[in-house]
């Protein structure tokens, strides 16, 4: 019996044999391999946004001309490698004869500025009233809810129209008026992350425990919402950038002389059948701007939101 069970077995492992390791080949030294989990897509998209700030930073020192200085006798030359460039010029010259690449340069360090601090102002105005909304209740969050819902009916442009009116044209006014573009959108977010988080266990518990809203808010809340916060705000920061783009071709925005990509485009539009370049520079900055910060929006939601992170 014992000799029939052995039998048995020899043959299964005959029939079977166990299975080896694949057997891998060694990476060919000197040829570049992408490493693995690294899309290509978003780590264009950071290394473009990394230059595009570079640029805007050192703005004053990269910039070949004064961006309001006009050459009238060098006016409408077209870009390097059209007929009448001028070599001075590498991006030609616009109705005026300034700079394009200097203006562009300028122009780019004031949108993207603008961007940032509209971001800022919505952010810290929008999650505050969406803190206090969530934690408080009752008519506090009625009274605060009513008023994002009439802000989000509200055509903004309607109401950029009627600041500007009253308040004037100056870039404060429109740090302000971008700003209050999309606090609405922060706020509602926020008041939906708190009160899914309010009735969990630990907050149950530091709620017992004596804690104060102000603990709660800053200790317990912020801390497990900072993640769609953050991914709202890089998508946000696109949307305000073309936001300024078009209140500027509107002449709503920064007053010239002084140069936004938005305003460039504007200026340019009479020009656009005989000096295209005079548009097509500011346009596509304003394309790459937006494309790369909405790359690394969607990147972000990608890693930092855990349910998506799961899939």
């Amino acid at each position: 019996m014992t000799d029939t069970f052995d039998a048995k077995i020899l043959d299964a492992n005959i029939a079977f044999p166990p299975q080896s390791k694949p057997h891998t080949q060694p990476r060919p030294r000197g040829r570049f391999a992408w490493p693995a989990g690294v899309n290509v897509l978003v780590a264009g998209a950071a290394l473009l946004a990394l230059i595009l700030v570079l640029l805007a930073l050192f703005a004053p020192a990269l910039a070949p001309f004064e961006p309001d200085q006009q050459k009238l006798l060098a006016r409408l030359r077209p870009p390097i490698g059209f007929e009448r460039a001028n070599p001075a010029h590498w991006f030609g010259t616009d109705q005026l004869g300034r700079d394009l690449l200097s203006r562009c340069l300028h122009g780019l360090r004031l949108t993207l500025a603008l961007a940032l601090f509209g971001t800022l102002i919505g952010l810290a105005l929008g999650v505050s009233l969406g803190l206090v909304a969530g934690l408080f209740g009752g008519w506090a969050d009625a009274l605060i809810m009513g008023f994002v819902d009439i802000m989000l009916s509200l055509p903004f442009t309607l109401v950029a129209l009627l600041v500007i009116a009253l308040a004037g044209t100056d870039v404060a006014v429109l740090i302000c008026v971008l700003g209050i573009a999309y606090w609405a959108h922060f706020a509602r977010l926020v008041r939906a992350q708190v009160l899914g988080l309010r009735e969990l266990p630990f907050v149950e518990a530091a709620r017992a425990a004596g804690a104060t809203r102000w603990h709660i808010a800053t200790v317990h809340m912020i801390p497990n919402i900072v993640s769609p916060i953050v991914v709202m705000a890089s998508l946000n920061f696109s949307n305000l950038i073309l936001l300024e783009s078009a209140l500027s071709f509107l002449g709503l925005g920064v007053q010239p002389p002084t140069a936004t990509l938005g305003s460039m485009v504007g200026q340019g539009r009479d020009y656009m059948a005989s000096a295209s370049w005079i548009v097509a520079v500011p346009a596509l900055l304003i394309v790459l701007v937006s494309l790369a910060a909405m790359l690394l929006g969607d990147f972000l939601r990608d890693h930092l939101d855990v349910r998506l992170r799961e899939r």
